[in-house]
């Protein structure tokens, strides 16, 4: 595992080093719909992912944001790929976005690398071995109260989410929504914040930073507080420093009950 760890930890450097040199600078299109962006450093940085993670490990399972699924099924071993995790931001020199890759072996994730070009921050973890933002190791913070707490989420584009916000707004420190499911999972971990929620968020999307919140001591469910299962499809997410979980779960279940009647 200690090999797939320096892999990824290449790749996502490798790809970093291009994004920055693209940023300002490159094609932008759309995927479906018009807040859903791709753009040719999206594309270019996936190959280089690829192309490091095939050669060391030819025989793996891929799913990856623009090239979908790929490698040899049935294999054991999957790689979760998001090449730039927050492309709208980075489409408009916004400078918060990531290069997230991760690993699970029989369904369990096993290692995770979050990489901010833009700030030379790598976040990384690996099962048994903690989470840590470049040497030094990162544990979540030790708010126990939902009062206190500083939230981040994001949105799907069809303000579903937007009533959430808005009172997790009011009854916390505040809500951050800046546009990057990888780097808001490392910034609890890393003890900046203390609980992320989102709907309809992707794999690729969340892989790494679900292993580097768990091994810094943190908690990731699903918005119902039921084990989160990656699948290939979109799901709900509610990830926090494990003080505040409970509290957090039964308010965004109370907001989800309002919603309904």
């Amino acid at each position: 595992m200690d090999n797939a760890r320096e892999a990824a930890i290449k790749a996502a450097r490798s790809a970093g080093q291009l994004i920055l040199q693209k940023m300002g600078n490159n094609k932008i299109d759309q995927k479906g719909s018009f807040n859903n962006l791709v753009t040719d450093a999206d594309k270019a940085a996936e190959v280089i992912i690829l192309d490091i993670l095939k050669k060391d490990f030819p025989g793996d399972e891929i799913l990856a944001e623009e090239s979908g699924a790929g490698g040899s099924k049935g294999t054991n071993r999957r790689w979760l790929i998001d090449p730039i995790d927050g492309t709208t931001n980075f489409a408009h020199s916004y400078p918060f976005f990531a290069v997230s890759i991760a690993l699970e072996e029989a369904g369990k994730l096993q290692m995770g690398v979050v990489f901010n070009p833009v700030s030379n921050e790598l976040f990384w973890a690996q099962t048994g071995k903690g989470a840590w933002l470049n040497d030094k190791q990162i544990k979540v913070s030790k708010i126990s109260r939902l009062q206190e707490s500083l939230l981040s989420t994001g949105f799907s584009g069809n303000g579903s989410n937007i009533e959430r916000f808005k009172h997790l707004t009011s009854i916390t420190h505040g809500v951050r929504r800046d546009g990057s499911a990888a780097l808001d999972l490392c910034f609890i971990a890393s003890g900046r914040t203390e609980g992320y929620w989102e709907l309809k968020i992707a794999a690729w999307d969340v892989g790494a930073g679900i292993l580097i919140i768990q091994e810094a001591g943190g908690q990731v469910t699903d918005m119902d507080g039921n084990k989160l299962v990656l699948t290939d499809g979109r799901f709900n997410i509610a990830a926090s420093n494990g003080q505040i979980h409970k509290e957090f779960i039964s308010t965004l279940a109370e907001l989800q009950a309002a919603k309904t009647k």
